[in-house]
């Protein structure tokens, strides 16, 4: 009867084990499955900037809306290849500054306010992860 009583024990036991880890693999798998890549995060930023309608894109002395915005950063991005492996490497050095000047890109608000994109790709980073 104790024997009995110990192997119902250990069934139990062995279920709520298997049962554990069986929710922890679903759990893991959405967590996997909702985690944006690098890639993903950085054409996420880019389309921030294109959906910023009515602000301007300020870049070596000359201001463009926010499509030409985006154009321009996805050829920086297709350029630069293999060098870009993280997003941070995008804010870095991409979408950060003038790889010709050094100057600071900024963004530019329809109410005059200003940005300097890289403070704005960071910000807008945090609500991606």
């Amino acid at each position: 009867m104790e024997r009995k009583i110990k192997m119902d024990t250990m069934r139990k036991t062995l279920l709520l084990l298997i049962l554990i880890i069986g929710l922890s693999e679903v759990v893991y798998g959405q967590a996997k499955k909702t985690a944006k890549t690098d890639k993903e995060k950085i054409e996420a930023l880019i389309q921030s900037v294109e959906d910023l309608e009515n602000a301007k894109f300020y870049r070596n002395g000359s201001v463009y809306n926010a499509k030409e915005a985006g154009s321009h950063l996805r050829m920086k991005v297709r350029k630069a290849g293999e060098r870009i492996k993280t997003v941070e490497d995008f804010i870095e050095k991409i979408a950060s500054k003038s790889s010709m000047s050094g100057e600071n890109y900024k963004i530019i608000y329809d109410d005059g306010k200003e940005i300097i994109t890289n403070t704005f790709f960071y910000t807008t980073l945090e609500t991606l992860e």
